[in-house]
């Protein structure tokens, strides 16, 4: 069969059976309805993986990715919620099991064992991440782990991306923080919170030996398909220092992860940022990803080196390579389209890859008690600066966005639907976490 991968972040099932999926995707909820995203992986939790993808992730080589590449691959939310407006419907099913270890009526079979609650001595440090997602009217949940006593929590970047608020339960006690976030890596998918008011917390177990092997037993430990119990699946190492490659869905790019560590066991969407344990029960990696569309599951995890490694250069404040400190300057307005500009896009501060034709963005929305609000910016206008710097497309606004943090003043430049033009100084606020 040929399988593909997908995050493990929580998603909505399907009504057939589906090939395999490479993917990373939160667990997402929505008014009226469920909207599951693998272990989140955004948007957050499972990435799905077929057979194809699977052989190719299981070598060491970096250059494995680019034959996992040519699988069908349900890419990671970058946007944590990528999937907004029709989109989200064209994309998505109503019913059905999209292949998270779980028969569906197609008769899918499994050798995998099912997850069971997580012991005491497994959920210690561990804590459920439920984050809202304010500009999307949605919501999403994943997992993540102590590793500091004041609340220093470590999870996926794509648990917390696009969101407006972040509340972090401790699933030993039931006590629920608000938290903040310290960095974010999207590259690498790693991010840093700090709880709020939080002492003396129990702490997760590193494994110091790094002496794990293919053939290794295992056991996942995440807040299975947001639902709010920690769930333990146990599995086996079937490869060290693997790549794979997600492929690209709607308005989703793919993404490339290297140095994985590939895992077979039913790990389902909302254990993203969860511990992958070994037999000592100290943990050795960072659930982020799983196959979809067949029973048996083969998930990624980063090794939990690499994944405090940047954690730590988070901590110290240190915003260089691909890590981004603290939340983004935020205008906002949702991208929009128009026929003298050029084709469909959306996204906050033009976070997406909109084609123009001409010079400016057109704005297709704004948001709320924002920077662009308090401006005067309206649907239909046409923002051509920034600071004096030209914009030509969402692609250079959000590089002028990305270029300031909350609180900068700049002076905007628009054109109105009746073809008059307006500037006005605004002062950034922070935005949801790109």
């Amino acid at each position: 069969m040929n399988e593909s991968v997908e995050s493990t972040e929580s998603m909505q099932p399907r009504t057939t059976p589906q090939r395999e999926v490479v993917g990373r995707h939160p667990w997402y909820r929505r008014p009226g309805r469920i909207v599951g995203v693998a272990a989140c992986l955004a948007a957050v939790g499972v990435l799905g993986i077929g057979a194809s993808v699977a052989a190719a992730a299981s070598t060491s080589s970096p250059t494995s990715a680019a034959s996992a590449s040519s699988a069908t691959v349900l890419a990671q939310s970058s946007a944590r919620d990528p999937y907004r407006g029709s989109a989200y419907a064209d994309w998505y099913g109503d019913s059905g099991a999209y292949g998270y270890g779980t028969p569906n009526a197609g008769g899918w079979s499994t050798t995998q064992s099912p997850a069971t609650t997580a012991s005491a001595s497994e959920s210690k440090g561990i804590v459920l991440i439920d984050t809202v997602l304010g500009y999307d009217n949605a919501a999403a949940a994943g997992t993540g782990m102590v590793v500091r006593s004041d609340g220093l929590i470590l999870t996926n970047n794509h648990v917390v991306e696009g969101s407006t608020q972040i509340s972090v339960t401790i699933a030993s006690t039931g006590q629920t923080y608000t938290a903040k976030v310290v960095g974010t890596d999207a590259t690498d998918d790693v991010a840093l919170l700090q709880l709020q008011g939080a002492t003396g917390l129990d702490t997760v177990a590193i494994d110091q030996d790094h002496t794990e092997s293919a053939g290794d037993a295992v056991t996942a430990v995440g807040n299975a398909e947001g639902g709010g119990v920690l769930m333990a699946s146990t599995g086996t190492i079937t490869a060290l220092d693997s790549s794979v490659t997600t492929a690209s869905e709607g308005p989703v790019a793919s993404e490339t992860l290297n140095g994985v560590i590939q895992i077979a066991a039913p790990i389902v969407s909302g254990d993203s940022g969860g511990a992958l344990l070994d037999a000592d029960g100290e943990v050795i990696g960072m659930t982020t990803a799983a196959s979809s569309g067949s029973a048996d599951i083969t998930a990624f995890a980063i090794p939990i080196g690499t994944a405090l490694t940047l954690a730590q250069q988070m901590a110290n404040g240190d915003g260089s390579g691909s890590v981004t400190i603290g939340y983004p300057a935020f205008l906002g307005v949702g991208i929009g389209q128009s026929a003298a500009i050029g084709g469909p896009d959306s996204g906050y501060n033009g976070y997406g890859s909109q084609n123009v034709t001409g010079s400016g963005v057109s704005v297709g929305s704004v948001f709320a008690g924002t920077p662009a609000e308090s401006a005067g910016l309206a649907a239909g206008d046409t923002i051509t600066a920034v600071d004096g710097t030209t914009v030509t497309d969402g692609s250079s606004l959000s590089a002028i966005m990305a270029s300031h943090k909350p609180g900068d003043a700049v002076t905007v430049t628009w054109v109105d639907t009746a073809g008059a033009t307006h500037s006005a100084s605004v002062t950034l606020t922070a935005g949801p976490v790109a």
